[in-house]
């Protein structure tokens, strides 16, 4: 893959010097080049700029998709290709270009389904935490956003599954399978807040004893409660879009790809099978994915 650096170095030269783009906008440029570098290395592709066809572009969207991200990110992710191998036509590097038939999603007149941090922020923020419940959901929603967890990993997460001292959870997702995923100070803290404050006032039944979250019987808290919050808070904060708790997820996935975070360890953190083979990222170290999360999630920068 020599000869992508050579591209990648010259298009940058290009962006800034023949283009007179801000640093910010050529970042953004060479980051969306990135990302489908770092996809070629997990499908295991050894290819240049040249060889790659329609439909290996179209995958790598998909897999994009699959991830969480929204369209309008795909879209503008497609933009950046496009113009990247526009650029290697004008100079003749190339003969033929992959994206010329390459086509984002239709994006809707409606909103996306992905929130910006400061929505994610104003809904939490709009919790009542003089009552108990709330107390609980603050922790359920910092949790399911710093760590991008399915609805089900979040209602069955284990009290014994909570390494503080390391700060990470292990979490059981489909096909009962586990992973390792990192989870913030501010989601911890919240935690502790509810495990002191309003868990243990409740009904303690044995079977549920290691059950994170509860519901005001001591019992498990259902996946249609997680929703219903979701949606309240959405409502009274006048929140335009259909959202929930996958929206958390998709945000997740979005706010760290969008701010540099690996392909590799966003896959790893979401729990998805890799594309060919799992062991790329069974073998990916957890310091690695908590340092992405340090540089790349919004929630992390912050605490």
């Amino acid at each position: 893959m020599t000869n992508w650096k050579h591209y990648i170095k010259n298009f940058e030269a290009y962006l800034k010097i023949e283009k007179s783009l801000s640093q910010n906008s050529v970042d953004a440029y060479l980051h969306d080049v990135q990302l489908l570098l770092q996809y070629l290395s997990i499908e295991n592709k050894t290819v240049n700029p040249d060889d790659l066809k329609l439909k290996d572009l179209e995958h790598f969207i998909a897999h994009l998709h699959d991830l969480g991200l929204s369209d309008r990110s795909q879209a503008r992710i497609i933009s950046g290709l496009k113009a990247f191998y526009k650029y290697l036509i004008t100079d003749d590097y190339i003969k033929e270009d992959p994206t010329t038939l390459l086509e984002g999603p239709k994006l809707s007149k409606k909103l996306p389904d992905t929130l910006s941090f400061e929505e994610i922020e104003k809904l939490i923020g709009a919790l009542d935490l003089s009552k108990d419940e709330n107390v609980r959901n603050k922790a359920m929603l910092e949790t399911l956003y710093s760590s991008g967890l399915r609805v089900t990993e979040l209602i069955n997460l284990q009290i014994s599954h909570i390494y503080k001292e390391v700060e990470f959870v292990r979490v059981i997702g489909k096909g009962n399978k586990e992973r390792l995923v990192p989870i913030g100070s501010e989601a911890l803290k919240h935690i502790n807040i509810y495990l002191e404050h309003v868990r243990k006032k409740l009904p303690q039944y044995p079977k549920f004893s290691d059950v994170l979250f509860l519901n005001r019987n001591g019992k498990p808290i259902s996946r249609v409660m997680v929703f219903l919050v979701i949606k309240s808070l959405a409502e009274k904060i006048s929140l335009n879009k259909s959202i929930s708790p996958h929206t958390f997820r998709h945000s997740f996935a979005t706010h760290l790809i969008e701010g540099g975070a690996d392909l590799r360890a966003v896959q790893q953190m979401l729990g998805h099978s890799s594309i060919t083979t799992t062991e790329i990222y069974t073998h990916l170290d957890q310091q690695y994915l908590k340092e992405s999360l340090s540089l790349h999630h919004p929630r992390f920068k912050k605490s």
